[in-house]
């Protein structure tokens, strides 16, 4: 199956210095900011656009149960995950298991964009979080 990259996350303990540098710095424009507060996103994310690329900057909401307030304390911050968009979301689940990869099933979900999203697992990615997704309402 065809894998492009869709965007790169990065979390941020700031979200305004971080929007202000993307803006300033590397010229960019933010086509959206919002918080989620779902479970096991927590966080605010600001969707940042330099260039055609795609940064998802990723603050959390909770330091105790935001997945990237534990990402920040364990790892500090910086890249969090590397999205790869696929023309179908459920077989490109399908094709990792048959190659004996392990997907996180709780992070599955649809956000307010429509696009739909799931993990695989970092044991079985050599520690980097990868993010499958993809757009069915275009």
């Amino acid at each position: 199956m065809k894998k492009t990259l869709d965007h790169i996350g990065v979390a941020v303990r700031q979200i305004d210095e971080a929007i202000d540098f993307y803006i300033h710095v590397l010229g960019a424009t933010m086509i959206d900011r919002y918080r989620s507060e779902a479970p096991g996103v927590e966080s605010e994310i600001a969707i940042m656009d330099v260039e055609g690329d795609r940064t998802e900057l990723l603050c959390p909401t909770n330091n105790t149960t935001s997945p990237i307030a534990r990402f920040i304390k364990q790892k500090g911050k910086g890249v969090h995950h590397i999205a790869y968009r696929v023309d179908d979301l459920d077989a490109a689940i399908n094709e990792v298991k048959e190659q004996g990869m392990r997907v996180m099933e709780d992070t599955r979900r649809t956000n307010k964009h429509g696009r739909r999203l799931i993990y695989l697992n970092p044991a079985d990615t050599e520690g980097t979080i990868i993010e499958y997704c993809d757009y069915p309402n275009g």
